[in-house]
């Protein structure tokens, strides 16, 4: 048995330890092995920025369950919130019976996203299941039927999502066919620009292919509508600049092409603004969100201009579990946490910290590439050699140690070689500065070993 104290990680066995070593003998027994899994543990209890498990070890975590817990694990406002609900009612089912905390968090979102047009929203289970139906709603509202995605963005595993969807592996191989009328373009990547372009160069051509797009493979008066998130998450937290967003915009707007922000990664506080289209100052006309909306609980929602979302007819939209008690009530006090503790404040100050932290290490090894960051959604990336080639098998390495320390990463990116943060915006400073340590000790001995 090993012991490793610190002030928040408390290591008390090698990972995994005994409890979760028999629970893994029956997920290999009981579980595909699909489901892919960063930690080899199992949770017994979280609190905050803590994940503990059943042998006591106690991590400190930075991906928030892939960034859906930018409120923490278990806020105390929003268990007792669920505690009340549980009392009440737990399904009549919105299409059966109503209630009123669907409603009352339609009225929220529609106030709280951007834009000060009227707009209405509805509710689902899952982020994948949000972009299947944005989908659907425009084409219904635009009576075409091309949807247009970009290179390396992320938008689920659903057979459109997937098709929308732009790594292969592991996301796509061996599912097709793929969902006909999709297509993707070039979303800028500053730190890989071709040809060695400047951002504003890079943005000048990706914009400029999209009007040869429409000529080349799909015309624009078939497509009803370009979806792409403000920064690409499994893409590797890659961010477009404002010139590239607003020229997107301009470019459906004179088409008659909808506007879809992904919001389900980057919404609810984690890059320093409610969502993440703000940075931009463009307003989609339909948005999906997910993951952080509450704490957890699965609930997604799709929030658009009002004349668009009641295109679908009665009984076109929905399903059985979109929109429960549970979550409604979740979400809207996760909702209140983040305005009464203003956690999108919160993010940009964590993002500072950590950016600056990864930045000291770019400066001194040359193994540390592309740096970035909007609010808490921090990254950079391994590489390797003077062309500064993707080091995933460096990433998997330095993942791996740090997960075995008591820091919980996530990696990301199409080469696999970004290593991303997504820690809970409730974050305590030393809990913060501690995981950075371990990062930066894991760090310094990997390339000691080179």
């Amino acid at each position: 048995m090993t012991q490793t104290n610190r002030h928040s990680i408390h290591l008390q066995t090698s990972i995994p330890g005994p409890i979760s070593q028999g629970l893994l003998e029956k997920r290999e027994a009981n579980v595909p092995r699909g489901p892919f899994n960063t930690v080899p543990a199992f949770a017994a209890k979280g609190e905050g920025a803590l994940l503990t498990d059943v042998d006591g070890n106690t991590f400190i975590d930075f991906a928030g369950a892939i960034g859906s817990l930018n409120a923490g694990h278990r806020p105390p406002q929003v268990v007792e919130a669920l505690k009340e609900q549980l009392d009440r009612y737990i399904h009549p089912c919105f299409h059966v019976m109503m209630y009123e905390p669907y409603v009352e968090l339609a009225e929220k979102l529609n106030q709280i996203t951007p834009g000060s047009h009227p707009k209405k929203t509805f509710f689902l289970n899952s982020g994948a299941e949000a972009v299947e139906n944005a989908v659907k709603i425009a084409r219904k509202y635009t009576g075409r039927k091309a949807i247009v995605s970009f290179e390396r963005g992320f938008h689920g595993r659903t057979l459109l999502t997937m098709s929308l969807t732009s790594k292969v592996k592991p996301y796509k191989f061996g599912f097709g066919p793929f969902a006909p009328d999709t297509y993707k373009l070039p979303y800028p990547y500053y730190y890989r620009s071709p040809g060695g372009l400047s951002p504003e160069e890079t943005d000048q051509a990706y914009l400029k292919e999209i009007e040869a797009f429409f000529l080349s493979e799909a015309p624009a008066e078939e497509i009803a509508a370009v979806i792409m998130e403000p920064v690409q998450g499994e893409g590797g937290f890659v961010i477009p600049s404002p010139m590239f967003v607003r020229g997107l915009k301009r470019i459906c707007k004179k088409h008659g092409i909808l506007f879809i922000a992904d919001e389900v990664q980057t919404g609810f506080g984690r890059t320093g603004k409610m969502f993440g289209m703000e940075h931009f100052d463009v307003t989609p006309d339909l948005m999906t969100l997910s993951k952080s909306i509450a704490a957890g609980l699965p609930i997604s929602a799709v929030t658009g201009r009002a004349e668009i979302m009641d295109a679908p007819e009665p009984g076109q939209i929905g399903g059985t579990y979109g929109g429960s008690p549970l979550g409604c009530v979740a979400a809207l006090k996760v909702i209140e946490v983040m305005e009464e503790e203003k956690l999108p404040d919160r993010a940009r100050e964590i993002g500072e910290k950590v950016v600056s932290r990864f930045r000291r290490w770019q400066e001194k090894h040359p193994q540390i590439g592309g740096v970035r960051g909007m609010g808490a959604m921090c990254a950079f990336e391994w590489v390797k050699g003077p062309n500064q080639e993707p080091d995933k098998e460096l990433a998997g390495r330095f993942l791996r140690e740090c997960n075995r320390r008591g820091v919980i990463l996530m990696g990301a990116g199409l080469y696999g070689n970004v290593i991303r943060l997504l820690s809970p915006l409730v974050i305590q400073d030393e809990q913060l500065e501690e995981g950075l340590n371990v990062m930066e000790e894991v760090l310094e001995e990997l390339l000691e070993e080179k």
